[in-house]
C-alpha cells in the first residue's frame, strides 16, 4: 500500500514562533508540507526562521496558504483539539483518538489526510470542527490538560512517526543482547570477585541468581559486558594481590 505522508495544517496562528516549532517537528519526524489558515507576517529574521532549526531551509519557506475550506474539500481532516468533558450527548469533540490510536487507524487505510491544529488561545471552534472527519486529543493532567501549540504538534508527530519516518534513514543503534558466551565469563569474574571479597558462602548462590536476573532483564550489549568483564577483571587482579600480602604477613617468622 502507498499512503501519502500528512500534511500539517495550522489554522489562523497568531504566534510566528509557534508556526516555527511546528516546522521544526516536522522536519524532526518526515514531514515537509505545512499549509497555513490565515497565517501573521512572518520574514526571515522573524521568530517563525529563529525557531525552525533547520526546517528553515526548506518546511517553512515552501508553506502553502490556504483556505479551510480547502481543506476540508481535499483531505481526511483530524483536528487536533484538547480533552473535554463532552460524550455521545454533544458530539462535536466526541469521540476523539488519542495520536496512538489515530496512528493505528491510519496504518490500516490509504488516504490524503490532514492534521489540522487550530488558534493558541481557543483551539478549532465548534463551527470549524463541526466539518472535520474526527478528533485526536492528547490525553494529560485533568487539572490542565490544554498543551502549548507548538508541544501538542510535536508530541502528536512523535507518535505518528511510523507512518512518516523511513527506517532506514535513521542513524545505526547497536540493538543486539551480547554473545551468551561472553555474559557466562562475566559471571564467572562476579564468582571470583565474590571469593576474592569473602563474601559469605551462604549468600552466594542467591547473590549470583539476582546478578543473573537483572542482566537478563537489561539485555547487555557486547561493548556493556566487556566493559563490566574488564572492570571485575582489574578488580580481581588487584584484590589477589591484596590477599596474597596479607597471606604473607600473617605467615610465621621461618627464622624464630
Amino acid at each position: 500500500m502507498t499512503r501519502e505522508k500528512p500534511v500539517v495544517v495550522v489554522v489562523e496562528p497568531e504566534t510566528p514562533g509557534n508556526v516555527g516549532t511546528i516546522a521544526r517537528a516536522m522536519k524532526n519526524f518526515g514531514l515537509t508540507d505545512l499549509k497555513l489558515v490565515n497565517p501573521p507576517d512572518f520574514g526571515r529574521d522573524s521568530e517563525a526562521y529563529g525557531f525552525a532549526g533547520h526546517a528553515r531551509e526548506d518546511v517553512l519557506p515552501n508553506a502553502e496558504e490556504v483556505r479551510f475550506d480547502e481543506v476540508v474539500e481535499n483531505y481526511h481532516t483530524v483536528g487536533c483539539t484538547a480533552i473535554t468533558g463532552e460524550d455521545s450527548r454533544r458530539h462535536v469533540r466526541y469521540p476523539f483518538k488519542t495520536p496512538v490510536e489515530l496512528r493505528e487507524s491510519l496504518k490500516t487505510v490509504e488516504t490524503r489526510t490532514a492534521l489540522v491544529f487550530g488558534r493558541e488561545g481557543t483551539g478549532l471552534n465548534n463551527d470549524e470542527l463541526s466539518r472535520i472527519d474526527e478528533v485526536c486529543s492528547i490525553p494529560a493532567s485533568a487539572e490542565y490538560p490544554v498543551l502549548n501549540l507548538g508541544q501538542a504538534a510535536t508530541v502528536l508527530l512523535y507518535e505518528l512517526r511510523e507512518l512518516t519516518v523511513d527506517e532506514t534513514q535513521l542513524p545505526d543503534v547497536e540493538r543486539e543482547r551480547a554473545d551468551e558466551a561472553d555474559v557466562e565469563r562475566f559471571y564467572d569474574f562476579f564468582e571470583e570477585f565474590l571469593d576474592a571479597t569473602g563474601y559469605g558462602d551462604h549468600k552466594r548462590a542467591k547473590t549470583g541468581r539476582l546478578l543473573r536476573r537483572l542482566v537478563g532483564r537489561s539485555h547487555p550489549t557486547n561493548r556493556e559486558i566487556h566493559t563490566l568483564m574488564g572492570l571485575f577483571r582489574r578488580a580481581n587482579r588487584q584484590l589477589r594481590h591484596r590477599n596474597e600480602l596479607v597471606a604473607e604477613s600473617d605467615e610465621p617468622d621461618r627464622l624464630s
